[in-house]
């Protein structure tokens, strides 16, 4: 009988799922794994299930504890199914103006939740440090640190990395991802570089990212005001130093709610904010190519929630028009076209 024992078994061994219209549209492959088929459903449920049960391996998480994590959200949820499946409890740290849709998946997972007031990494209040504290105070808690625990990358590097690589029977030229924690673009591209050293790492973040600052003058600034959630962080953290990164870009929000409503319309398929940045940044990956007479190239990327969990900003007309975000200013072809003549001056190569 094949018959998982608990949910936290359903993690990965995700499908590869080529984007038909963007793949017409670019005349490369373009594909993305789809992440949202996790149990917790996002991508984050790989790093979850590593860190926890790495560290009850070590000794550091006991029967009786509680796992507590400061996130964005879609850790938060992924731990806290993990969290119940292998019998623990789950207090999540999160910052007040994400998504209501992730605040709600995490209350359904079973996991406390603990809101606190947006603020820069450097203020003690910040959800990193506030999450920090409270394993501290408390001998029960055991901290997951998903930042600068690097079983957040070995999740990729031992699994995503060589899903892709299977899938794609090593035939891929380029691997295109946002930056969250590091963990994914550092596993998967530490993996795929050591099978091909000629498979190339784009990063892709936020307009105003301060990663990309860093990477472009080695300074972190961030600027504009993105909507983007989990992405473009201010610093260097253990799982990101692992990534082999060789290009990196930043697009507007304009450009991924562009690819998100293309994709919907045309292929059927409802992106989250993360997972829309991601394929617009596959797709000027694919334009360069093209403008560089290489075309037919295979590009992997990462749908790393469902469109659910945006619904309240991606999705909702009176949010984007308060950030001045119109769905309908730009055909998708016009953005491919936009795309070929990228400003070359704003590619990072490293």
């Amino acid at each position: 009988m094949q018959v998982k024992n608990n949910i936290s078994e359903l993690i990965g061994n995700t499908d590869l799922l080529k984007i038909p219209s963007l793949s017409k549209l670019s005349g490369s492959n373009i594909l993305v794994k789809c992440e949202f088929q996790n149990p917790g459903g996002s991508i984050k449920d790989r790093a979850a299930l590593s860190m926890v049960t790495e560290a009850i391996n070590a000794g550091d998480l006991k029967p009786g504890m509680t796992i507590v994590e400061g996130t964005a959200g879609n850790t938060g949820i992924g731990l806290a199914l993990v969290a119940k499946a292998l019998g623990f409890e789950m207090l999540t740290v999160m910052p007040k103006g994400q998504t209501i849709e992730k605040e709600r998946m995490i209350a359904l997972h079973g996991s406390k939740l603990h809101l606190v007031e947006p603020c820069p990494f450097a203020d003690p209040n910040h959800f990193y440090h506030t999450a920090r504290r409270l394993a501290e105070e408390n001998d029960d808690y055991w901290w997951a640190n998903q930042f600068e625990n690097t079983s957040n990358y070995k999740a990729h590097y031992e699994t995503t990395g060589p899903e892709i690589w299977q899938q794609t029977d090593g035939k891929i030229d380029a691997l295109v991802s946002v930056c969250g924690t590091g963990g994914t673009i550092a596993g998967c591209s530490s993996y795929l570089q050591e099978q091909n050293s000629g498979v190339k790492t784009w990063l892709v973040d936020p307009d105003g990212s301060g990663i990309y600052s860093y990477l472009k003058d080695g300074d972190y600034k961030a600027s504009g005001s993105s909507f983007t959630e989990g992405i473009g962080i201010m610093r260097t953290v253990e799982n990101f130093r692992l990534a082999k990164i060789n290009k990196a870009i930043t697009l507007p929000d304009q450009d991924l709610v562009t690819v998100s409503r293309a994709v919907r319309d045309r292929d059927g398929i409802v992106l989250g904010s993360s997972s829309a940045l991601n394929l617009a940044g596959a797709l000027l990956v694919a334009a360069q190519a093209e403008r560089n007479g290489q075309p037919n190239n295979t590009i992997v990327t990462f749908a790393c929630d469902g469109g659910e969990r945006s619904y309240s900003k991606l999705y909702n007309p009176d949010f984007l028009a308060e950030k001045g975000i119109d769905p309908n200013k730009e055909s998708i072809e016009q953005l491919y076209q936009r795309y070929l003549t990228y400003p070359l001056e704003q590619i990072v190569n490293l």
